[in-house]
């Protein structure tokens, strides 16, 4: 770990030196063993690869983005090609990604031309089953003024949040009757949950306020308190529409306590919800732009469950594009009030709203998808849900099947047979289809839509960190294939060392 530790010692070293420096002066220096090999039309001259942007692998995305940042990419390892750009006095810091060895014999045209720079070592040497730590990357693009000293510890600003939602802190900001209904909405908001949504609106407080040691005010608090609110009356509602017996390996509200009892305390977060927000300490525009937009995000999220339940009277076969709408309303608001709110009381501007909603239903769209596999594979298992309800892995096999297959969705479809008495054929039909990974890869879509979204937001600070948020949502460390370019004819031949 000599070298990995030398690595991590240079760029604590040179970090602000690099942030102190433009976009536009600066130098990515990419591996072009992160490639897709199978995959990538791309071709090569003197000076390395030479990206066509297809998509297939991070190389598009990193390439892309940094130069709409000012960067100039280069793909290739390093070279005295480095050195040359160096001398043009265009190139006043690097941020590389490759192996230790390639670092090393970059680091000597560094020092030369008295360039500071962050170097990204890939997981593993050599050019076979390497990888790399994107979100690192992502950190090492955006590196600006503006970031270095608020760089969010995402770890440590959950734990905060996860603390707003303890039964003490609760009891400060909610209603004190100390009635029935109180105590069972305490009960209800502090019992476990992902968060995710007020964890957004911090996200994005604390990151147009880079600079406030005091980020996490009172304000940002009970906004996120109040969307939590939100979010556990809709938990609510939904399970008693749904006829949901769990939740949390527990019983429902309604189940445990009956339905009019349940409904009453969804109303009463839900009030509870725009109180907090209405009572809010801030400029009245803030504040009514605040309450609007979760008015407004209210209303779309009860479309889209309006859409379901209307399907539930009416059951039938529903198209992907159909499935994918219903997501669209009845999940992606919940993220675009959260981003929405942290911005907005963060004064972070109007231009961030277009950005916004396209990253907030391309994520609300990607993470419905995630359960949706869910509900099918549980830990390896093929499994089918209690009840039928529109599920795109059901809509996808539809699309696809023919014969007895389609004969047996479209009556799961129109809920004509016990989904349990036809799993095992079920199962069969979608490995059949591979509709597992059509799932997966349609998800992997829509996450890079998010992530792409962002591009047009000027704030490197909250452009970064919502790139981090995304891979922290999806709980993954994202890591992207080195392809074996000595078998590919290009560059040095090397045996893997992993």
């Amino acid at each position: 770990y000599r070298d990995f530790t030398a690595i991590i010692l240079s760029n604590s070293v040179w970090r602000d030196s690099v942030a102190g420096i433009p976009y536009d002066k600066r130098l990515l220096l990419l591996p072009k063993c992160l490639r897709n090999q199978d995959k990538c039309p791309g071709h090569f001259d003197e000076l390395g690869l030479v990206c066509e942007h297809c998509g297939s692998c991070v190389i598009d995305e990193f390439k892309a983005q940094a130069e709409r940042l000012g960067y100039a990419v280069l793909i290739a390892e390093g070279s005295p090609v480095v050195m040359a750009l160096i001398e043009t006095g265009k190139i006043e810091a690097v941020v590389g990604v490759s192996c230790t060895s390639v670092l090393e014999r970059v680091f000597p045209y560094m020092e030369a031309g008295a360039v500071p720079g962050i170097a990204i070592p890939l997981l593993y040497d050599g050019c076979v089953n390497t990888h790399v730590d994107v979100d690192w990357v992502w950190e090492a693009i955006y590196q600006s003024t503006d970031t270095r000293d608020g760089r969010l510890n995402l770890d440590d600003l959950r734990n905060s949040v996860e603390e707003w939602f303890t039964r003490e802190s609760l009891e400060s900001l909610l209603a004190s009757d100390k009635g029935q209904t109180e105590e069972l909405a305490f009960e209800w908001m502090a019992k476990a949950g992902k968060r995710w949504r007020p964890f957004l609106a911090a996200c994005a407080y604390q990151a147009l306020n880079p600079n406030k040691s005091d980020a996490l005010l009172d304000t940002i608090r009970r906004a996120s308190v109040a969307i939590e609110c939100f979010h556990k009356a809709s938990l609510i509602h939904d399970d008693i529409e749904d006829n949901d017996t769990t939740r949390y390996e527990a019983k429902t509200l309604h189940t445990e306590y009956g339905v009019p009892v349940a409904l009453n305390i969804g109303d009463f977060l839900l009030g509870e919800g725009y109180r907090l927000l209405a009572e809010l300490k801030v400029p009245d525009a803030l504040r009514v732009a605040v309450v609007q937009t979760a008015a407004e995000g209210h209303r779309t999220l009860c479309l889209g469950q309006g859409a379901e339940l209307s399907w539930t009277r009416r059951p039938g076969p529903l198209s992907v594009a159909e499935v994918i709408n219903i997501y669209r309303k009845k999940t992606s608001p919940a993220f675009e009030v959260a981003l929405k709110i942290g911005a907005i009381l963060g004064k972070g501007g109007d231009e961030l709203t277009q950005s916004l909603e396209r990253y907030s239903w391309a994520l609300g769209i990607a993470y419905q998808i995630r359960d949706d596999v869910e509900d099918f594979y549980a830990k390896g298992t093929f499994k089918v849900p209690g009840e039928i309800r529109p599920s795109l892995l059901l809509a996808q096999a539809y699309e696809m099947a023919y014969g007895e297959d389609k004969t047996l969705l479209e009556s799961i479809w129109n809920t004509s047979v016990p989904l349990h008495s036809i799993a095992d054929k079920l199962e069969k039909v979608f490995e059949k289809l591979g509709i597992e990974q059509l799932a997966l890869d349609l998800m992997e879509s829509y996450k890079y839509r998010a992530i792409n979204s962002l591009a047009l937001i000027k704030n490197a600070g909250l452009k970064g960190l919502l790139r981090r948020v995304a891979g922290k949502i999806f709980n993954e460390f994202e890591v992207m294939g080195c392809c074996n370019d000595h078998k590919a004819g290009h560059g040095r031949s090397r045996e893997s060392s992993d």
